[in-house]
């Protein structure tokens, strides 16, 4: 497949990215971020220093995708296939044909959750209790949640749902709540709204007082102030091991709110603060490129991505992720069509214009009050009021109490 092309001129507004850039960019960043954040894997940026200074791209020989690239393919491919008709019955029958059934030796790349997960359902255990091991609130979940929102693009709520179906069979807690929120910030961005409502959505997927929001919260509000604030916000001290859910998806949004939305900003920030750098690098490129469309993808990073190893998952030797973007996009436009097919016709009721403005975007994916959430201080969000002038069912924008403040 053609690797993607250089930067678009910062002209470019970003209603001008296609759904299709968007979906190539989001699963492409993903496979970028993880090829460049491998090699920085639970390193501490100290280590990261004296080994390259500081990273500016690929650092290793033969740059590839781990698990983090694998787990997505196998859950994207999944999802192309049932669509909105996932349950976690399709997902555990799907790991045990192709994880389980497949699995040689200690399963190369595999994180404690996926391990877990093989145990228990040699067990005979099914979901969700295959999901009750030790480390049910990793981030393998995260890791793999961006074709979710690529798949219910414009629909956080929906693409969270999802993401919580297939982690079913593997994560509970704070696990679930990680995937979910990174599945509701793709598929944000993937409707064109601005980093500050693809943060919102993420938020807005998980519960308010749960360990992932917090971070989350703590994080984004110190993005401003650089790598060194935003660990000092999520990561987990006196811990061995670097997968907890809530602080690499917290790393990984910290990184994409410090870039404010910008593919290399984002990527290298997540790699450069370490610790589960394949997976956070991961998260920002997803998110990013979901932003920004695929070229915005150096060229340089993108060429080496070809079609996966299956070092981790042998079942996904072969398959890309560009190819799986399209897959998704083709599912989601065949159920859309089928739905519009079976809905009763109704007038239009909001210019088409209006609704590709960012500004109406955000509002409609997450409400005022979110976009305007005080760790993240946004501009004021026009909203659409009713213009009885305009005639019935028309709206016109107006931006006097986007904002929300103590």
């Amino acid at each position: 497949m053609r690797p993607a092309t250089a930067s678009p001129p910062a002209s470019t507004p970003p209603s001008a990215v296609s759904q299709r850039a968007r979906a190539r960019g989001a699963l492409l960043g993903l496979a970028v971020g993880d090829a460049l954040g491998a090699p920085a894997e639970n390193l501490e940026p100290s280590g990261i220093r004296a080994r390259w200074g500081r990273i500016t791209g690929y650092v290793s020989e033969f740059p590839a995708g781990t698990d983090d690239t694998e787990y997505a393919l196998f859950s994207g491919l999944l999802l192309a296939r049932h669509g909105a008709a996932l349950t976690p019955a399709l997902v555990e029958a799907a790991w045990r044909e192709l994880i389980a059934g497949r699995a040689q030796g200690a399963l190369r790349g595999a994180g404690f959750s996926e391990r877990g997960t093989l145990e228990n359902l040699g067990r005979g255990l099914h979901a969700p209790a295959s999901a009750q091991h030790r480390h049910p609130w990793s981030d393998g979940l995260a890791m793999r949640a961006a074709p979710f929102g690529v798949f219910a693009a414009g629909r956080p709520a929906e693409a969270a749902r999802l993401a919580a179906i297939d982690g079913a069979v593997s994560h509970e807690g704070e696990g679930i709540h990680g995937g979910r929120a990174v599945a509701a910030g793709v598929a944000a961005a993937m409707a064109g709204a601005p980093p500050v409502a693809v943060v919102a959505a993420g938020l807005a997927a998980v519960p308010d007082d749960s360990w992932t929001a917090r971070s989350l919260r703590r994080a984004v509000a110190v993005a401003h102030r650089g790598e060194d604030a935003i660990r000092s916000a999520a990561v987990v001290t006196g811990y061995p091991w670097t997968d907890l859910a809530p602080e690499a998806v917290a790393l990984a949004f910290g990184a994409y709110a410090a870039a404010d939305g910008d593919f290399r900003g984002a990527v290298l920030t997540a790699v450069n603060m370490g610790r589960d750098a394949d997976t956070t690098a991961a998260i920002a490129g997803a998110l990013a490129g979901a932003t920004r469309g695929a070229a915005a993808v150096p060229a340089e990073w993108s060429a080496p991505i070809g079609p996966a190893l299956g070092n981790c998952l042998p079942a996904m030797r072969g398959r890309h992720v560009l190819e799986l973007a399209d897959a998704l996009l083709a599912r989601a436009a065949e159920e859309g069509a089928l739905a519009r097919a079976q809905a009763p016709v109704r007038p239009e009721t909001v210019d088409a214009e209006e609704l590709a403005a960012p500004e109406v975007v955000a509002e409609e994916l997450v409400g005022p009050e979110l976009v305007a959430e005080e760790l993240v201080r946004p501009e004021p969000v026009p909203r659409r009021e009713a213009d009885p002038a305009a005639g019935p069912g028309r709206y016109v924008l107006t931006a006097d109490d986007g904002e929300a403040g103590p």
